[in-house]
């Protein structure tokens, strides 16, 4: 029996006599594993998206929504009509089992001013709270007290968009911006976030307490109101609970009678950014199976080229026999050809997606992700259709009569 090598070494050498050939058969191996890596690879960096934006908002949100109001008969939407008022903040901290904690937002867009630098911005009045829900740590300085809630104190907390714009290099803790025409105080810098999945720079944002947004900035038609509420959950199985307990309250505080619809709507954050991730799963085992396709195709281009390859050579095929190859060596041959091709156009396929990947990711914004298992099933996927598709020639080259062989021209 000729050893795994010399079979190794024949079969190499049967290659390279015929290189546009191999070259060619090798193609269809080579996008088949280079789609599937690169398939895999930008569906993982979405599902990473994804999960740094859940992270970078906080986790087990719900956010509760103020009523619409109506003009000329078009509604304007939630938030626009102040329903929900400090004191149903309070009531859903206090009163309902599954929140942990609860932040009220009242906000608006304003032109912040320092020196001779100015820059719109988002200036939302809210509580401390609002860092725990959000999961946001200060860079420099502290976050407001309740005294300064209390006090409606006239002091602000910058995002790092904001304190770049204003400051540039210079500390912005301690020093005076106007809002509004109104002196504050800086206290902080949050870390930066970065944007959300919509293009949205988290870091372009000004936190004030919510009393001095209410007394000084917006001046609430409705003291002691505000827009909405951002209610964080005491974990992921809580917040169908929550949910309920929070509407509930809601409706009992508002007077809502039954049959009526609330003034108010709560939304589920975390469960809107779970199904982004469902889908994102869902479409990258889709666009994996349809790129697995073309390894199906690359397998059986090296079946019919292997083929061709045992009628060229049915000559030597039946001289090897005649001096005593079995048929074992023979059908060896053949696969580990069928294998050779396969592999190299896996290793091949490798490079191109994880390059096309990169590209891509780079593209897009996304965090590059490498699949290694994506890596590793399609190069044993390679392989497996190197011995699957080169099987058959391989057992019909060894079945050949040497007499016949040796009389085919």
């Amino acid at each position: 029996m000729i050893s795994p090598a010399s079979t190794l070494t024949i079969a190499l050498r049967a290659l390279r006599a015929n290189k546009m050939r191999s070259s060619l058969t090798m193609l269809g191996i080579i996008i088949g594993v280079a789609a599937v890596i690169a398939m895999l690879s930008i569906g993982a960096a979405a599902r990473q998206r994804i999960s740094n934006e859940i992270n970078s908002m906080g986790s087990n949100l719900l956010i509760v929504f103020s009523g619409s109001t109506s003009s000329g008969g078009a509604r304007m939407g939630s938030g626009t009509d102040p329903t929900i008022s400090l004191e149903d903040v309070e009531a859903m901290r206090e009163e309902c089992p599954s929140v942990m904690d609860v932040a009220p937002i009242h906000s608006g867009s304003e032109q912040v001013v320092y020196g001779n630098r100015n820059w719109s911005t988002g200036v939302m009045g809210t509580t401390a709270s609002i860092l725990h829900i959000n999961a946001w740590e200060m860079l420099h300085g502290r976050p407001f007290t309740p005294q300064d809630e209390r006090y409606a104190a006239k002091v602000c907390l910058l995002g790092m968009t904001v304190a770049d714009e204003l400051f540039g290099d210079v500390d912005p803790v301690g020093r005076i911006v106007r809002i509004k025409s109104v002196p504050f105080r800086v206290l902080g810098v949050l870390k930066p976030k970065g944007q959300s999945m919509t293009g949205q720079d988290q870091d372009d944002v000004v936190y004030v307490p919510i009393t001095t947004a209410q007394r000084k900035l917006f001046g609430a038609s409705l003291p002691g109101m505000v827009r909405f509420v951002m209610v964080k959950a005491t974990g992921l199985h809580a917040l169908d609970s929550a949910q309920q307990e929070i509407t509930e309250l809601l409706r009992h505080r508002h007077r809502v009678a039954p049959g009526q619809s609330d003034d108010f709507t709560v939304r589920n954050l975390t469960q809107m950014m779970q199904i982004a991730v469902t889908l994102a799963n869902i479409m990258t085992i889709l666009l994996g199976a349809i790129a697995s396709i073309s390894l199906l195709v690359g397998g059986i281009g090296i079946m019919n080229i292997m083929l061709v390859s045992v009628t060229e050579r049915t000559r030597e095929i039946g001289i090897r026999i005649a001096v005593g190859a079995k048929t074992w060596d023979i059908r060896l041959q053949f696969i580990m050809e069928a294998m050779t091709l396969s592999l190299i156009g896996g290793l091949v396929g490798i490079v191109l997606g994880q390059a096309g990947s990169i590209a891509v990711c780079a593209a897009a914004g996304l965090p590059l992700n490498v699949s290694a298992t994506g890596i590793a099933l399609s190069f044993g996927f390679s392989a497996a259709v190197g011995v699957f598709f080169g099987y058959y020639p391989a057992h019909k080259a060894s079945l050949l009569n040497p007499i016949d062989a040796l009389r085919y021209e």
